[in-house]
């Protein structure tokens, strides 16, 4: 199956802070949207959030009133001091409520450095002759510290960096993607299978409210040849030319195809694709936007 090679690391803004007994940890636990962070005035525990918002890193001002039971309140910053005065009493020792926020800071940020280093680093490549790209609402919190972290002297912020996910989904085209197993000698008659599964994906894209005239259909094959389990995906066609097209991959993915090896069709796979139809390409900011 297609894949992207993705690491992730649990130290966004929304993980949640903790003095085990031994030690600060930072997630990979997290408060989510509800309850949230403490601050957001639903009885949340203490985040990356709450401390950012203690050491003044987050305006509240600039934040709408959407919070709390109601969400018609602003962030509360004395609850983020009153999560960080929780584990100081835990600690037992004198130590300022600011040096406890940076310390769950710094470990937030050197896991964050570390989930970079792990994909780059570890393989090889020289990350500070790259650019940090940041985006996420909270990116920016975080950015400079975490390319401090790994040598890194530039940082790509763009515009949408704080709706990229909300950008990223208006954007999108939809898709709805229906396989069945088939295992079939390759010439023989799977028509019947094939309209079942174009069936299946119009109707779950129709079930979301698309309308059928907008509604592509990719039909695709596995194919592999008999005693092997590797399947190699082609375009639906004739027979003759989905052999063809199967040996040619088979020849370029593997360094050989042998003609007389009989041929299976293991599975149908049909996408049912519909194209974003909304233009949500951003208009150029005026000239009082412009940041310098």
């Amino acid at each position: 199956a297609p894949m992207m090679q993705i690491h992730t690391v649990a130290a966004g803004v929304g993980a949640i802070c903790r003095f085990d007994g031994m030690r600060f940890r930072v997630g990979p636990e997290s408060a989510w949207a509800n309850p949230g962070p403490a601050c957001y005035r639903n009885g949340g525990p203490l985040t990356v959030t709450n401390c950012n918002l203690f050491l003044r890193r987050i305006d509240p001002a600039q934040f709408p009133a959407v919070f709390g039971p109601n969400a018609d309140q602003p962030l509360h910053a004395e609850a983020s001091r009153a999560r960080l005065q929780e584990v100081a009493d835990e600690l037992g020792e004198a130590k300022e409520l600011t040096e406890i926020a940076d310390g769950f800071l710094d470990i937030a940020v050197e896991n964050m450095a570390a989930a970079i280093r792990k994909i780059s680093i570890a393989r090889g490549h020289d990350v500070t002759r790259y650019t940090l790209a940041c985006f996420g609402g909270a990116g920016g919190q975080h950015a400079c510290r975490v390319a401090d972290a790994l040598g890194m002297e530039r940082i790509l912020v763009h515009p949408l960096a704080g709706v990229l996910s909300a950008y990223g989904i208006g954007i999108a085209d939809v898709k709805a993607i229906r396989d069945a197993s088939v295992l079939k000698p390759l010439g023989q008659d799977f028509s019947a299978a094939l309209a079942e599964l174009e069936k299946r994906a119009r109707d779950a894209l129709i079930e979301q409210g698309i309308h059928h005239a907008r509604i592509e259909l990719n039909r695709r094959a596995r194919l592999r040849t008999v005693g092997s389990d590797t399947t190699l995906e082609i375009a639906v066609a004739d027979a003759d030319e989905m052999r063809d097209a199967f040996a040619d991959l088979h020849r370029r993915r593997f360094g050989y195809a042998d003609e007389g090896t009989k041929v299976i069709i293991d599975a149908l796979v049909v996408e049912a694709l519909a194209r974003a139809e909304t233009n949500l390409v951003p208009s150029a900011p005026s000239e009082h936007e412009t940041l310098e």
